[in-house]
């Protein structure tokens, strides 16, 4: 829309702005207020006389249906300006230099109300990415995201509080914020060698600081989300301590190969193996309550994008989230990625990223979308290599496929592109 259409008082008059209703109702009052004056007026007319200056205020050389049309007029633009003034005045202090026009936001707030229950898992840059092209359809989203990350600033709070890491759970809550601009640059400030907080994020140590304020780890979670005016919300998969292991491939001399156990999330990749099952330990650990009561109340649920071993798979190995979700009458979803990751995915096609959550998790997700535009990585990402489409249509479950890259980062997910295709998957009957 233009910016003269944001700027008509029409908009407000738009169906969603739950306006209407109360502007019939001020109407009415208006029209019964006239009523009891017109009533005293001819009581006062009748028993009380006038000077002649009266005849010409009261516009009584018109006929009584020109004078009725004037002053309705006249009031009714009296009216409408003084509402006008009034919303101005009342949300001018609320509204910064630039932002679009107050109707525009009102009606797009009411749409996001009504939009779909969405459940996002997963975690890292693919997650936040979808989260930021959800948010602006729906405020009803849950992100539930991975406790295993056990490297970089997350994995030190991890080690020193016995807390979850928060550094996914900062990726989303940043992704679903309002103010992802100065704040948003905030969170995610990374301090220097030099400030003696060698690799730790703003971001994780505000959270820290916040579980520490108010006594658990997800009020904690849930005071940032208020700070960063998050639409949604962010929660972990579960609040126990758990630890992501995996079995990769390794060369053998006697019989080829053999296999060798990996503990840690953040040694999985940089063993440059191939991954071959992953799990936690324990492996029975109980589900955060609210996570499973989202899954069940659930329109749609989306796995992925993100690093499937290391962050989509340790949310559905907690076995009563896969539970929820098999049991979930919600439309389900599986965001395979674009490119393939350096010591999980090598040499993965889009197939080949389905099987592997089969073999974990059997049918969680009867429909797969994947990108049918490929564009090779070039410079410091040249390694990183498109996911190509199975030579053949699977029959396991139906693959969906559209453009949903990065024009500028062909090995990243377009936030928006994606969020489109998702909703419009949502709204198909016919899946």
């Amino acid at each position: 829309m233009n910016g003269d259409g944001q700027n008509s008082p029409l908009i407000w008059l738009r169906p969603g702005m739950h306006v209407k209703r109360w502007l019939l109702v001020l109407i009415l009052g208006i029209v019964l207020i006239s009523l009891g004056l017109a009533y005293l007026l001819r009581q006062l007319y009748s028993d009380l006389t006038f000077p002649t200056v009266t005849y010409y205020l009261t516009l009584q050389f018109f006929s009584r249906p020109v004078r009725a049309v004037l002053l309705g007029s006249l009031g009714t633009g009296l009216i409408v300006l003084a509402l006008l003034k009034i919303n101005q005045s009342l949300l001018r202090p609320f509204l910064a230099p630039n932002q679009e026009n107050v109707g525009e936001r009102v009606f797009r707030h009411h749409q996001r109300r009504r939009g779909p229950r969405i459940v996002a898992l997963g975690g890292g840059t693919g997650l936040s990415t979808l989260l930021r092209g959800l948010k602006v359809h729906s405020d009803n989203i849950t992100a539930i995201v991975s406790v295993a990350d056990d490297g970089g600033s997350s994995g030190k709070l991890r080690q020193a509080t016995g807390m979850p890491p928060p550094g996914d759970i900062r990726q989303c809550l940043v992704a679903l914020s309002d103010a992802e601009n100065l704040t948003g640059h905030l969170f995610q400030y990374r301090f220097a060698d030099e400030m003696g907080l060698s690799g730790h994020n703003f971001g994780n140590l505000f959270i820290a600081a916040m579980a520490e304020i108010t006594g658990s780890f997800e009020q904690g979670v849930v005071e940032s989300s208020r700070v960063l005016a998050v639409r949604g919300r962010v929660i972990p998969s579960t609040l126990k301590d758990v630890t992501l292991a995996a079995e990769v491939r390794v060369e053998s001399e006697t019989n080829g190969y053999g296999w060798q156990r990996v503990v840690g999330e953040s040694a999985i990749p940089a063993a440059s193996s191939r991954v071959e099952r992953v799990y936690l330990e324990p492996d029975s650990v109980p589900a955060y309550p609210e996570a499973i009561k989202a899954i069940l109340q659930a329109d749609l649920i989306v796995a992925g994008p993100g690093s499937l071993f290391t962050s989509v798979l340790p949310n559905v190995l907690v076995p009563s989230i896969a539970a929820a979700i098999l049991a979930s009458k919600a439309r389900k979803v599986y965001v395979c990625n674009v490119a393939t990751q350096p010591g999980e995915t090598e040499g993965f096609d889009v197939d080949d990223h389905v099987q592997a959550l089969r073999r974990h998790v059997g049918n969680l997700f009867p429909a797969v979308l994947a990108n049918d535009r490929i564009i090779a990585s070039s410079g410091e990402q040249a390694h990183l290599k498109p996911v190509a489409l199975p030579a053949q249509a699977p029959s396991e479950y139906t693959l969906l496929t559209a453009d949903l890259i990065d024009e500028e980062r062909p090995w990243r997910h377009d936030s928006a592109k994606l969020a489109r295709v998702i909703l419009d998957i949502y709204a198909e009957p016919a899946l």
